[in-house]
Order: C-alpha cells, then sequence, then structure tokens
C-alpha cells in the first residue's frame, strides 16, 4: 500500500495549525535544511523537495481543504483498535534558557518497531519567546501525535520559579551600608540597572520586574535578586 504523506509532520506541526504557523515553519526549515548550506547532500535535496510540496498544498486553502479530507481517510484506515492507544506519545524536551527567548528547532525521531515505515522522524519548532511547560503537539505520518512538554535544562546563574527567575548579585559591605546602583546581567543578556536600598540585609531579594521568562499568555514574569555579602569582621589588639 502506497505511503500518503503528512504534510504537517514534515513541517513539525499540528492540523490545526494557523497560516501564519506553516509560513513560519516552511521559512525555518527551508533555511536549515537548504542544499547549499548542507554541502548539496541528497539527504537535504529530498528533505527540501518535501518541505516543498509540503508548503505548495497546506498554503492554499483551497488545496488544504481537499488535503485534509484525504489525510482523515488515510489515517482512519491505518489505526486499529489494539494499536491505537500507542499512536499518541508524550515526551518532555530540556531547552536551553535561552532557547526559550529567541526560538528553536529540534529533530525528533520515533523508533517503533510495529510501524512497517521505520524510524519516523518529526521537526519541532519552538517559536520565540515561549513559556517554560508548554506542550506542543506533532502529527505523526502514519496517524496519531506526540505531545511534546518543554522543560528548562538547570542554569548555571538563574533558577526558574514559575515565570520568576532567581539569581545572586554579592556586593560589597560599603555598597550594603550606603546603597547605590549595581549591574546585573538578565537572562537575554542585557544589562539591568538594581537599585539597592541602604542598609540591605543579607539575603534580601530585590525585583526587576518584566525581566522573568516568558509567559503563557504574553509578557514575562520578574527577576529576583537574592543579595549576598560577608559581614566585615575586625580584629584588633587590647590596650
Amino acid at each position: 500500500m502506497q505511503r500518503f504523506e503528512n504534510h504537517y509532520a514534515a513541517l513539525g506541526l499540528d492540523r490545526h495549525c494557523t497560516d501564519d504557523q506553516i509560513r513560519a515553519a516552511y521559512r525555518i526549515l527551508a533555511k536549515q535544511h537548504h542544499p547549499d548550506l548542507n554541502g548539496g547532500s541528497a539527504d537535504a535535496i529530498a528533505r527540501t523537495q518535501t518541505l516543498n510540496a509540503a508548503y505548495e498544498i497546506l498554503s492554499d486553502a483551497e488545496r488544504r481543504r481537499d488535503y485534509d479530507q484525504e489525510l482523515a481517510a488515510s489515517e482512519k484506515r491505518v489505526r486499529s483498535p489494539r494499536s491505537a492507544p500507542l499512536r499518541n506519545l508524550s515526551q518532555e524536551v530540556h531547552l536551553r534558557l535561552e532557547d526559550f527567548f529567541r526560538g528553536t528547532c529540534r529533530e525528533i525521531r520515533i523508533f517503533d518497531p510495529g510501524n512497517p515505515g521505520g524510524a519516523e522522524q518529526l521537526e519541532l519548532i519552538v517559536p520565540s519567546n515561549t513559556a517554560v511547560g508548554t506542550r506542543i503537539r506533532l502529527s505523526r505520518p502514519e496517524g496519531g501525535f506526540v505531545v511534546i512538554r518543554l522543560k528548562l535544562q538547570p542554569h548555571f546563574q538563574f533558577k526558574a520559579r514559575g515565570a520568576d527567575l532567581r539569581c545572586d548579585l554579592k556586593i560589597s559591605l560599603p555598597r550594603a551600608s550606603q546603597g547605590g546602583e549595581e549591574m546585573v546581567t538578565g537572562p537575554t543578556g542585557s544589562r539591568l540597572r538594581l537599585r539597592i536600598p541602604r542598609n540591605v540585609e543579607r539575603g534580601e531579594i530585590l525585583r526587576i520586574s518584566g525581566e522573568g521568562l516568558p509567559k503563557p499568555r504574553g509578557g514575562r514574569g520578574d527577576l529576583l535578586v537574592r543579595i549576598v555579602y560577608r559581614p566585615q569582621i575586625r580584629v584588633t589588639r587590647r590596650n
């Protein structure tokens, strides 16, 4: 039986994706797999042809509507009550801190001995300013889907708590006593001004609004800066 190509899976998208998501995914993947950037390899050429075919169909409203009907019929043929539960999978993917701000692309491979088509290859497109914990559903070529949950890799400087980020700032004893301004490096690499109050206590948390992680419904959490300093110990000779 001839294999029915899943154009949504080729672009790393779900069937319910929007036109904007189709265009964005195509631009990212077409650039990544362009033969000129991959030494003209046969794999890059074949991948580009697959992407072009998918975009040609899905970017046209009428052709996409006809294709959706054919895809639904194809998935109905390959499903069986016994295998259906195994078609829907879930997986956690750990990303770097900067990936949630800049966006990224990952290759997802599924190895299922029961799949006659062999290993499945899906593209995971993570848009810029994506929230930690976001779930992305990818369609599988033979029917079903994979739900990818995005998690944050441990970071040497920042710790996440919801959409807020925590970090430490070491200051001198005079700064703790007199107060003033200090510069803090934010999660995007930008330099942020932080006002230190006079006689600030060790362990006190100072907040920089809107400089944390992206939120699920837009905006960003806060950056929580914990003040760290060492009290001075002075030893003198008794008279």
